[in-house]
């Protein structure tokens, strides 16, 4: 946006010509900034969707990724970057000081402080097997810096289910399930019909010939026979890790409004109430 564009609104502002809601929804839509000519930040994501734009590793040069998290951090507490193997993790740690590489989750973090957890509720993720350990820790490690509580328990899966009912209390505790499965992909299913909370299902690529890279369980998961699950591309726990938020921070910010409507109610009411003895 131009200064004198900016300028403009903000006078428009000043003279009650425009609202200050409408003036930040033209706000939203306006602001990038350009990293050398490879790259266009998007400065206004989390004000449009809750969460800052995260950088994609795979195919950018680690050169890349380095100046792309430098000039996000000016203005981003948290700035992630997926995908990152561990020889380009090596490279970026020699560029940018402080930077945190989680490398189960193959995910390169550069924080200013601790991530708080700003959300109410509680995000649990389950796993099927070892091998989907991956996939589910990019879940993981994606919600905690995000803000979101994280619950995390590790193959559980329909082979040898009395391990899931021996931890029933991970289900019942939940508010949104990430369920991460390869091989048939059958256990978001058997949790759906435990639990009263969103499932969120991760089908991988782990498995034998026949999985198809991940095409099985996908397939199962979506032709489920239990209700209230969302299913994610195959292996992507980053998405899966945004929409299970995406739900509690709607839900967060529901019950924020409904109880200042409340407060704001009783207010007037008692307001009411005192004039009406004057």
């Amino acid at each position: 946006m131009q200064p004198e564009a900016l300028q403009f609104l903000l006078e428009s502002v000043a003279k009650g010509s425009i609202s200050p809601e409408n003036a930040l929804e033209k706000l939203k839509n306006l602001s990038f900034e350009p990293v050398e000519d490879f790259a266009k930040i998007d400065r206004h994501r989390q004000l449009r969707t809750g969460f800052p734009e995260v950088i994609w590793g795979p195919g950018k040069t680690p050169e890349q990724i380095a100046q792309i998290m430098k000039v996000m951090s000016r203005e981003t507490p948290v700035v992630m970057a997926t995908r990152i193997e561990p020889a380009v993790a090596e490279l970026l740690e020699e560029q940018i000081p402080g930077l945190i590489y989680y490398p189960v989750a193959r995910i390169c973090a550069l924080k200013t402080a601790e991530p708080l957890i700003k959300y109410a509720g509680v995000i649990s993720i389950i796993t099927a097997g070892t091998a989907d350990f991956p996939v589910a820790e990019e879940a993981a490690v994606t919600a905690q810096l995000c803000g979101f509580q994280v619950k995390r328990l590790w193959d559980v899966g329909v082979a040898g289910i009395h391990r899931l009912l021996s931890h029933r209390q991970v289900i019942d505790e939940a508010d949104v399930l990430i369920v991460v499965a390869g091989m048939e992909g059958a256990l978001p299913s058997v949790v759906a019909g435990m639990a009263e909370c969103p499932i969120v299902a991760v089908p991988t690529s782990v498995g034998y010939g026949a999985s198809f890279g991940g095409i099985a369980p996908l397939l199962t998961m979506l032709n489920s026979c239990a209700a209230g699950i969302g299913v994610v591309n195959i292996d992507n726990g980053f998405g899966a890790a945004i929409l299970a938020g995406q739900i509690l921070r709607v839900a967060d910010k529901f019950v924020k409004n409904r109880d200042r409507a409340k407060y704001a109610n009783k207010a007037n009411c008692w307001d009411f109430m005192l004039r009406g003895r004057r």
